[in-house]
């Protein structure tokens, strides 16, 4: 069976909001992060060498990488659903906003926290560009949202389960005033109104408070 190890406040909050959306067969086991470090714990990190979430097991199969991930779970039990083809009109959205999760927001968002954990001056020019490029990141999901319902147009895809943790639990990590960002508040709401995205959530965190707005 297919397996999602789900470690808490985590990038695999995707996979299991992924099998939630497409209805499909999974088991779901849960880790809880050391309480002292917030890191995962040992029998996490020896799933995979990578030691970092998502991991997924299928059979012998055992894949890390959110974007790999979600790749292999519509590829192999999606049946079409949630990716677009090269013949849709919105497939480059879909491409796009799909690397730009992991690829750009993912990404500064993590180097602005372990920036934050040095206590740099705040005029300290590294600080200020990596805070820039999250800023920028931002923006540029506001004015998407803003023009369409969904990142890759109309219809919801992938593409909004990868960019869904770094718009919300990515946030317990390094906070980010969504209030600069009005139309992102209101994709937020029209997704956690999915109720595949409210199961996953309270089956792989269960009483964690939803950072959506």
């Amino acid at each position: 069976m297919l397996t999602v190890h789900h470690l808490g406040r985590s990038q695999s909050e995707r996979i299991v909001w992924l099998c939630e959306e497409l209805a499909i067969p999974y088991g779901l086991k849960r880790y809880a992060r050391d309480p002292a470090t917030m890191l995962a714990p040992a029998d996490y990190k020896a799933l995979h060498p990578i030691g970092t979430a998502p991991v997924i097991t299928d059979g012998d199969l055992v894949l890390a990488e959110s974007g790999a991930v979600i790749d292999y779970i519509v590829a192999k039990y999606g049946d079409g659903r949630l990716a677009l083809t090269a013949s849709d009109p919105d497939f480059a959205h879909y491409v796009h906003w799909f690397h730009f999760a992991n690829g750009t927001l993912q990404a500064n968002m993590g180097r602005n926290m372990i920036l934050n954990r040095l206590n740099l001056a705040a005029d300290n020019p590294v600080l200020a560009a990596v805070k820039a490029r999250v800023d920028r990141a931002f923006d540029l999901i506001d004015a998407r949202t803003r023009e369409a319902e969904y990142l890759a147009g109309s219809e919801f895809t992938a593409a909004d389960i990868m960019m869904g943790f770094s718009l919300t639990t990515m946030r317990y990590f390094l906070p980010y005033d969504l209030a600069r960002c009005p139309n992102i508040v209101s994709y937020l709401a029209r997704i956690s109104r999915r109720p595949a995205y409210r199961r996953a959530m309270e089956k792989g965190d269960p009483g964690m408070t939803l950072l959506l707005t």
